[in-house]
């Protein structure tokens, strides 16, 4: 044991990428070969901070699939790691609410963890909710404000723990860049880009364009973090999307497909309306193919005394093979190599630090040791301290389908789009 808290089960809702490393097409192709949430799981068993692991999808004949790549590409490759869970649906059953079992397969409160489409964020965290688990849901939280802002209320009446897995808050370079614009002075100018090849939208062809778009995707990353940056000082007024399209449905995506998705949002000055700033989040699935990184990330940040600048594509770590070309790699997030001694070695990475900072809160709310709203005003990804970020992007897609500017408007402490 690394404290004395007791251990926590999990429940694990979705059976992808992200998950498990398999993806539609087999094992996934980009650097999450064998996933980020399931090994960081097993570790944190190893550690002793996780007990039984459930895991929920919608088509049961796919786990002898994950159980096999799990022993080969992780239970071969790392030692001490007990591989085992329960999946849901049990047998080779298709269920598109298999969650439901798997959720009331848990002992009260246990620690779920979403990875699941995002349109069904809102439906499985508020079941979860319910059932009096702690909820840990990938970005974006919702597609809408108005369910935030009901899983907002639902784990404060429950006095349970809720965030949004922003990992990027815990990215070194993102986050001391956030203590830094503290002291910069007026924000005046804020610009984003987050993309991912073209071959995503194979991986994601299921529901690109058709449950939710690349701005839900990532320009949730960067908004969060500028959010974060100006929290308490500015509010977002007014957003205006644009799109891009013909790249998604050329290979075979919904016609309502977008590409590159930017937003304009006006912000505005708590203490003096007058004194106003701007910021554009661009988010793309349709990038090239060899471009040497999975995902180009940079944000520029300008205020009255100062900016900043952060390139999280290229962090002066390259590799070059003979068949495969330059690649720019990105051990910061999660670092698959073992250690010295033969162990998972990815415990410092910031993408296992989102999923470990999770787990260890909500084992302290189940053992009595502190309440969920301990968790607030702390830099955490709770789902309060993120509600901006939904409200923007929610914007964003009234904005691109109605070809109109939204605003967005605090109604007696509740936000509002109009």
């Amino acid at each position: 044991m690394t404290d004395q808290l007791p251990p926590i089960s999990v429940g694990l809702m979705g059976t992808g990428e992200y998950t498990t490393g398999i993806t539609p097409s087999g094992q996934s192709k980009s650097d999450k070969k064998i996933g980020v949430v399931g090994v960081t799981m097993f570790d944190l068993r190893r550690r002793g901070k996780v007990t039984d692991i459930i895991m929920a999808g919608t088509n049961g004949g796919k786990f002898p699939e994950i159980k096999q790549h799990f022993q080969k590409n992780i239970g071969d490759v790392y030692k001490g790691l007990d591989l085992s869970f329960r999946g849901f649906p049990e047998g080779n059953l298709r269920d598109a609410e298999a969650y439901k079992s798997a959720l009331r397969a848990l002992p009260k409160g246990s620690a779920v963890i979403i990875f699941t489409p995002d349109s069904t964020h809102f439906p499985i965290a508020a079941e979860a909710l319910n059932l009096g688990h702690h909820v840990l849901v990938t970005k974006p939280a919702t597609q809408k404000l108005e369910d935030h802002q009901k899983l907002i209320e639902l784990a404060e009446e429950k006095g349970l723990v809720c965030f949004v897995e922003h990992h990027k808050r815990f990215d070194p370079a993102y986050n001391d860049a956030r203590a830094r614009a503290q002291k910069l002075g007026d924000f005046n100018f804020y610009c984003s880009y987050m993309s991912q090849p073209k071959f995503q939208l194979e991986t994601f062809k299921s529901w690109a364009g058709i449950d939710s778009d690349i701005s839900y995707y990532l320009n949730s990353h960067h908004i969060d973090i500028h959010c974060w940056m100006v929290e308490g000082r500015y509010k977002p007024t007014k957003v205006t999307a644009s799109a891009t399209t013909g790249i998604a449905t050329s290979m075979g995506c919904d016609p309502k497909t977008e590409d590159t998705i930017t937003l304009l949002v006006d912000w505005q000055n708590l203490e003096d309306s007058k004194q106003r700033g701007t910021a554009v989040y661009t988010a793309s699935w349709a990038a090239p193919l060899k471009a040497g990184v999975h995902s180009e990330q940079r944000l520029h940040y300008m205020a009255a005394k100062g900016e900043i600048r952060v390139d999280q594509a290229h962090r002066g770590y390259s590799v070059v093979e003979d068949d495969i070309g330059k690649l720019d790699y990105n051990p910061f997030y999660v670092k698959y190599s073992p250690d010295e001694n033969g162990f998972f070695d990815g415990q410092r990475g910031y993408g296992y630090l989102s999923l470990e900072k999770f787990i260890d809160a909500a084992r302290s709310v189940s053992a009595g040791q502190s309440k969920a709203s301990d968790y607030e005003g702390k830099g955490l990804p709770t789902v309060k301290a993120v509600v901006l970020t939904t409200a923007i992007i929610h914007a964003g897609r009234i904005s691109l389908d109605e070809k109109r500017s939204v605003e967005i408007v605090d109604e007696n402490g509740k936000w509002k789009l109009v």
